[in-house]
């Protein structure tokens, strides 16, 4: 009799120890609301400090997935070739399109030049980033205001001497990273 008790209470404790590493190995434990809201908050507040790094050294590209005109209609480009590259006091603004061959050879148009007036405004309570600068190319004299998110999500909205404006609508990146394919600058 003192045999089995000692071997019911074996097999009890073998089990509870088995039951014990289950649950610590379970995947059943999702992290609580506060828990995702404290990651989630960590890495916006990471994204925002490699943004910065990338502001402040005037070395990123926002790569266009949308175009938008004066009137708000918005259209799916390809990113490779629409894009606004900002390499230390030089700036490269380009449009283009696969369906079309324009002046600079990707069905578009494309400003290099110099960089002036730049201002950084940085919301550290948003995680964002808005930026003014004034892009004078070979084509034309262009002015950029460019709000960036701590997701990389980013927005610029180009205007010229002329009426109208152009925005573009994308994600930025460093210059490394980026695939982009500069064309011809136009004449």
């Amino acid at each position: 009799m003192k045999t089995s008790i000692i071997r019911i209470e074996r097999l009890l404790v073998g089990i509870g120890l088995l039951l014990i590493s289950l649950q610590a190995n379970s995947q059943d434990n999702k992290p609580s609301k506060e828990e995702r809201k404290a990651a989630k908050r960590d890495k916006d507040y990471y994204n925002f400090q490699v943004v910065d790094t990338m502001v402040q050294n005037k070395s990123f590209v926002l790569e266009a997935d949308y175009l938008e005109n004066q009137y708000g209609i918005k259209r799916p480009v390809n990113s490779l070739i629409n894009f606004i590259k900002l390499d230390s006091l030089k700036a490269v603004l380009q449009t283009g399109s696969s369906q079309a061959l324009g002046s600079n050879g990707v069905g578009g148009a494309t400003a290099e030049g110099s960089i002036s007036g730049l201002k950084i405004t940085k919301n550290t309570k948003n995680l964002t980033f808005f930026l003014r600068f004034t892009i004078v190319s070979n084509i034309g004299i262009y002015d950029v205001a460019m709000t960036i998110y701590s997701n990389k999500n980013a927005r610029a909205e180009i205007s010229g001497l002329g009426p109208g404006k152009l925005i573009y609508d994308g994600r930025i990146t460093n210059l490394w990273e980026s695939g982009t394919y500069k064309g011809q600058n136009s004449i």
